[in-house]
């Protein structure tokens, strides 16, 4: 069973963002990676059109429990802190991602903006090997903006998607070349790359748009590329897809439940229903053991559970609303960002 071994809260100096930017319902502005004996991780947040990282202590604490399983957080400081030294954008960021390279002693960070604007370059500025690229906007960003979103192919760095929900599209790129543009029905709101459930998986996006979650293969030129549609609740918005160790799909949104799908004949195998307060914006499968999923709610909580047997083994809260929140891609090692200026880090095994 998954217990969470520590869980801290830390506070960005008001020196360095002293009035975070508002993005959108999606907390996708914050990045996370840890050292290797996890003594302390780095957390990269986006606000306005600025990066900036936090090196945080992950100092080794008694995890009281309140009620509903609930953690309490123990005070830890803030070891460092800085802007990343990058080319700013001129409007504001929505989405980062972090991406190790297959040599595994270099991460990349993507970012995106509300045009729809990709950088990406190595956290390590002496190693750029062709990971430094910047691609405008394929309108130039004319008209408005809006939640923007971007994901990396797991099997091959350099393939990048980048989602515009206003604009209905999701650009496919290799590095700074564009191949193909994907024409949704409905505002986009998040995507991945589904690299585990088949040989041909390097090719597949899921992504949800409005109240379905559509799978696309980068390959196939009929409908667009768009190989199946899955609906969810009528009238309820789709926020969040993820894909597990084992290749099951999950996605929730506006009705609360978490509903995973087998992706070889797309067919529902467990709905957690209402496991959620508010409109879930975020999810998450543990890396540590697939059964079980974190959940992001649009407020301020985040619970871990069974998805199987619906279960909820803990939760734990942020002080105001999440303005991001993620999981280091290797570990279960999560982190939050609140809209008080609050970072939360949990380890959980």
């Amino acid at each position: 069973m998954l217990e969470a071994k520590r869980l801290n809260k830390a506070v960005v100096p008001k020196s360095l963002i002293p009035d975070p930017s508002p993005a959108n319902i999606q907390s996708t502005r914050l990045a996370v990676q840890t050292n290797g004996d996890a003594s302390s991780c780095w957390v990269y947040l986006a606000s306005g059109s600025r990066i900036y990282k936090l090196q945080i202590a992950m100092e080794d604490s008694f995890v009281g429990r309140g009620k509903e399983s609930l953690l309490i957080p123990e005070q830890t400081s803030v070891l460092d802190s800085s802007l990343v030294n990058r080319c700013p954008y001129q409007s504001e960021i929505q989405s980062l991602v972090l991406a190790q390279t297959e040599n595994m002693d270099c991460s990349i960070l993507g970012s995106v903006d509300s045009y729809g604007q990709l950088i990406v370059s190595p956290l390590d500025t002496s190693k750029t090997d062709g990971f430094t690229y910047s691609v405008p906007p394929r309108d130039y960003g004319v008209g408005e903006g809006s939640w923007a979103g971007l994901c990396f192919n797991p099997n091959q760095l350099s393939m990048a998607a980048v989602a515009r929900s206003f604009c209905k599209t999701i650009d496919i790129y290799d590095q700074d070349i564009h191949l193909r543009t994907l024409r949704t029905l409905w505002y986009p709101t998040s995507l991945i790359f589904m690299d585990k459930f088949s040989e041909s998986a390097s090719s597949t996006l899921a992504i949800t748009e409005g109240s379905q979650l559509s799978i696309w293969d980068l390959r196939v030129k009929e409908n667009g590329g768009c190989v199946h549609r899955i609906m969810g609740s009528v009238g309820d918005v789709l926020y969040a897809v993820n894909e597990s160790s084992s290749g099951y799909i999950a996605a929730g949104g506006g009705d609360r439940t978490v509903t995973i799908y087998d992706p070889r004949k797309w067919s529902a195998v467990s709905r957690w229903l209402n496991c959620s307060k508010y409109e879930i914006t975020g999810l998450t499968f543990s890396s540590v053991d697939p059964n079980y999923i974190y959940v992001q709610g649009v407020d301020y909580e985040v619970l871990c559970g069974r998805w199987r047997e619906n279960e909820k083994a803990f939760s734990f809260r942020g002080d105001s609303n999440w303005l991001g929140f993620s999981k280091c891609s290797d570990r279960d090692i999560l982190a939050g960002w609140c809209d008080s200026g609050s970072v939360f880090v949990a380890d959980v095994s």
